[in-house]
Order: structure tokens, then C-alpha cells, then sequence
């Protein structure tokens, strides 16, 4: 049983320079605390606005914090620090979202929910008003930003940038969010999505903003930040599969080339195929390793979550294990390239057929390249696990 001086929710309005619209959007606010008898609290992150903003904020006697690092991210931070409320429902302030249907919101936080999205796409039951948002967002950037959060990361969420969003304190503090700009909207789904929390999605209305000038939104840039971010959010697709594919691809044609050339209709595949081939093992090997770094470094410096299966895989790779396969390697790859200067002194150091001996050569150099690479790659990865306070 809540008491009744304890505020359930609390409404954050990031706000820069939203004269025209913010008044609008805390009225709607104010509405659907008094409405649904909610005991909540309307607070205005103010973010260094010149406009008159603050001055509206607190002529409506709302509680008005200023931030004064410039930001989406920022200001966002500093409401919701401030907030008070076991729930916090956060929502732009240039009259682009319904601040008085927030009731759905709160049914799925009371249900558990930790997280609860608004969905302003058809496909969610959604809807967007003429005008309300560019073609370039609602059919490039939007969907392809969406499909590749939720390949990435696994997320239920089908409209991955909607800013109005509503989730609980204790959600928030466990996100531990540290983005200042734009990416902070993707930030919170990403952690949410890999933290495993209980996510929900609610269909809202999408409205025309009410500014006159143009958008804080810059399309193209805000967009490859948000891309940059789940890129390096994600170190299995950002270096693991590229590196698996160039291993594999180079392992498996590299293999066939040794043996002999292979003719494909008119085009021949020889050694100059095989040293690409041999390139593209070190290079995937080199990004494998990326992935196995980045991953750990994540782990311990708390950005990214542990789970079980990497802990058990990261546990069975020993600075030792590590060594003796990079020394084998190197041992191996050292043994092939004597043969090749036994080769070559058994045709009295004169020139020889580049096929035949490029075929003993780049394999011999290629191992040896990689067990040198498996034998520091392990000092590094013993670095990172060193314990720190």
C-alpha cells in the first residue's frame, strides 16, 4: 500500500528553448496526474534554454532543474536524478507526444514491466500524424536503426527510438547510462535488452511538433551516432562474425590452393589467390581477437552485462593454453619455412617456380604469423583479467 505523500511517477520534460510548446505539454501532464489520481510530479530539464522556457516552467509550478552540460543525454540525466517517483515517464517537450494518455505506461509498470516503450508505428498499433515525421526517419532510418538493435541485441522493441518511455528507478539505476547526446534513447534499450529486463511496448500518437525553426534532431549525423553506438555495443558483430567469415573463407579456400590451382571456367585461381587468402585469415584472426578484448574489457568495466556462457568461455582460456598454442604455431609455421630453404638448396639456391614454392612459403609464413599473434594476444587477454579495485 502506498502512503499517500509517496510520488508514484515522475514526468520528465527535457527542455531547450520549447516556449511555444512546453506550457502545452505539462498542462497534458498535469491532466492525467489529476485524472487517473496518480501522485506523481511534472519535472522540466532545462538545458540552457533563452527562450523563455524557464520562466514558463516555473510560472506553471513545476519543478525546474537545470543542466547545465549541453545534451539530450544530459539533460534526461539530470531530471531523472532529480526525479522522485518510483516511475519515471520521460517525453520531448515540442508537443510531439500525449502526455495525458500516460495511463498505459503505468499499467505495465504496475504489472512488473521495467521497461515500457511507446510504438509509434502501425505495425505496434501506433500512429503517425501527417506531417509528424520525415520520410527519411519513418522509412530508412527508423526501421533500419529498429531491425538492427534487434538483430544486434536481441530486443523486443519495434519502434527503438520513440522518446516517450516510461520505466522505474531501481531499472534505471541498474541501466547505469552514460551517453550525453542523442544515442542516450538507444543506450537505454540496448542495456535494457542485454540486462534481460522485462520490456513492454504501448501504442501512442505521433503529432506534429510545434516548433517553428528547425528540429534538434540532425538526421544523418544523430543517425550514424546511434549506428556507432550499437556497433560498439555489440563487439560479436562489430569484429566476431566479420572475423569468423575471413578466417573460415581463407582457412577453407587457402587449404584447396596449396594442393594445386583451381580453374573455374577461364578464370585460374593460384597463388596470388592463396596470399589473399592468407590475408584474410590474419586479418580475421586479428578481429576475433578484437571481439575477445572488447568483450572482456566491457565486462569488467561494467558496460556490458556477464552472462554465464561468455564467463565459462573466457574461463577456459588460460594465459598457458594460449601459450602453448601460439608456440606450436610458431614452431610449425618455423619448421615449414626451413623447408623452404631446404627446397631452395636442393635446386642450388637458383630461381625457382614461383607456383611451387609461394605454395610452401605463404602457408609457412601465415602460420607462424598467427602463433606469434596467439602468443602476445594471450599476454594482452591475462592484462585485462587482472584483477582491479
Amino acid at each position: 500500500m502506498m502512503e499517500s505523500n509517496e510520488i508514484e511517477i515522475s514526468i520528465v520534460i527535457p527542455c531547450l528553448n520549447e516556449a511555444r510548446t512546453l506550457a502545452g505539454c505539462v498542462t497534458k501532464a498535469r491532466q492525467a496526474l489529476g485524472d487517473n489520481a496518480l501522485q506523481g510530479e511534472i519535472i522540466v530539464a532545462d538545458n540552457g534554454s533563452t527562450d523563455g522556457s524557464r520562466e514558463i516552467a516555473l510560472k506553471l509550478g513545476v519543478v525546474l532543474v537545470g543542466v547545465a552540460s549541453r545534451g539530450y543525454g544530459s539533460a534526461l540525466m539530470g531530471g531523472i536524478t532529480a526525479a522522485r517517483g518510483k516511475y519515471v515517464l520521460m517525453g520531448d517537450a515540442d508537443g510531439s507526444y500525449d502526455f495525458s494518455q500516460l495511463m498505459p505506461f503505468v499499467r505495465e509498470l504496475r504489472a512488473g514491466r521495467d521497461l515500457v516503450m511507446g510504438c509509434r508505428l502501425p505495425r505496434g498499433g501506433g500512429r503517425i500524424m501527417p506531417g509528424a515525421m520525415p520520410w527519411k526517419h519513418r522509412w530508412i532510418g527508423n526501421p533500419v536503426l529498429t531491425f538492427i538493435g534487434r538483430l544486434f541485441f536481441k530486443s523486443p522493441v519495434s519502434d527503438f527510438h520513440c522518446g516517450l518511455r516510461a520505466f522505474t528507478k531501481q531499472a534505471y539505476q541498474n541501466m547505469d547510462l552514460q551517453t550525453t547526446g542523442m544515442e542516450f534513447a538507444s543506450e537505454m534499450v540496448v542495456k535494457a535488452s542485454l540486462k534481460r529486463m522485462k520490456i513492454a511496448e504501448v501504442p501512442i500518437v505521433l503529432y506534429k511538433d510545434g516548433r517553428l525553426g528547425k528540429s534538434h534532431l540532425r538526421s544523418w549525423s544523430d543517425g550514424w551516432r546511434h549506428f556507432r553506438f550499437m556497433l560498439l555495443y555489440s563487439p560479436r558483430w562489430l569484429f566476431f562474425i566479420p572475423g569468423l567469415a575471413l578466417m573460415l573463407a581463407g582457412g577453407i579456400t587457402g587449404t584447396v590452393l596449396i594442393i594445386s590451382p583451381v580453374k573455374i571456367g577461364p578464370v585460374t585461381f593460384d597463388t596470388n589467390t592463396l596470399l589473399a587468402s592468407a590475408l584474410s585469415m590474419i586479418i580475421g584472426f586479428q578481429l576475433l581477437s578484437f571481439a575477445l578484448f572488447t568483450k572482456m574489457f566491457a565486462i569488467a568495466e561494467g558496460l556490458m552485462p556477464g552472462d554465464h556462457k561468455t564467463k565459462q568461455s573466457l574461463g577456459s582460456l588460460s594465459l598457458e593454453t594460449g601459450l602453448a598454442i601460439g608456440i606450436v604455431c610458431s614452431i610449425i609455421g618455423f619448421s615449414v619455412l626451413l623447408y623452404a630453404l631446404w627446397y631452395w638448396r636442393i635446386h642450388h639456391f637458383g630461381n625457382l617456380s614461383a607456383s611451387a614454392s609461394l605454395r610452401i612459403m605463404i602457408p609457412g609464413i601465415t602460420i607462424l604469423t598467427l602463433g606469434v599473434e596467439i602468443t602476445f594476444a594471450s599476454f594482452f587477454l591475462s592484462i585485462l583479467r587482472l584483477k582491479r579495485r
